[in-house]
């Protein structure tokens, strides 16, 4: 009988999170356990464990949840934190570095973040500035595999769709095609490509730091079988 993978979860009710739980359902080769701040829907069938605490709390919950690898789907908007910089970087930087770092206290091998195309620490662009500040920081952790994944736009049924994500989804597919050559990278991807390519990466053995853009996710995600 083949290893079940423990995967831990944060960022569960985000877009990513959630098509990840959809992947999940009947497969039995990996085995979620989503950290959350309050209870979070489920799809019919799912069979996963919700450790449910207060964020000041998770390391002790990773820790609880005895996974193999910790994904980190976190994010937040502007819009949820009124264009407030430092409440944007107390998600999508402090408490992925927090989460981050409680993975590795817990022995946990991999840890798989969900960066954006373009992050960049000297970028002018706020947004990616603190993505690429978040990437630099993991990196300087430790951990024994860590695996970024830089998805341009990313398509899916979010709750909350934005309207400049809602205007991009719909041109995307016609963008997609004029996007060649080092411009491939920005791409549109799905969130079920992105989930797939989380599950590829889990079976990954090298150790060390490793970037994935728009060619890459879509290899990783073949990778993840059925």
């Amino acid at each position: 009988m083949s290893k079940v993978t423990r995967i831990a979860l944060v960022g569960a009710s985000g877009l990513i999170g959630s098509a990840l739980i959809r992947l999940a359902v009947g497969r039995s080769d990996i085995r979620i356990i989503a950290i959350a701040r309050s209870e979070i829907p489920l799809p019919p069938g799912a069979r996963m464990e919700v450790l449910v605490a207060d964020p000041a709390n998770w390391a002790d919950a990773i820790a609880a949840a005895n996974a193999d690898v910790l994904v980190s789907a976190l994010g937040t908007t502007w819009k949820k934190v009124g264009k407030d910089e430092e409440a944007f970087r107390a998600v999508d930087q402090h408490l992925v570095l927090a989460c981050a770092r409680a993975a590795k206290a817990a022995g946990i091998r991999q840890v798989i973040t969900i960066s954006s195309v373009g992050a960049d620490s000297s970028s002018k662009n706020f947004y990616l500035r603190v993505k690429g500040e978040v990437e630099q920081a993991l990196g300087r952790l430790g951990v024994t595999r860590l695996d970024v994944i830089r998805p341009g736009l990313l398509r899916g049924s979010r709750r909350e769709l934005r309207p400049a994500e809602r205007i991009g989804m719909i041109l995307s597919p016609l963008m997609d095609l004029l996007m060649h050559g080092k411009y491939r990278k920005y791409r549109s991807v799905r969130d079920d490509v992105v989930a797939r390519a989380i599950v590829g990466l889990t079976k990954e053995k090298a150790a060390g730091r490793f970037v994935f853009e728009h060619d890459a996710i879509l290899r990783a995600a073949r990778k993840a079988g059925d």
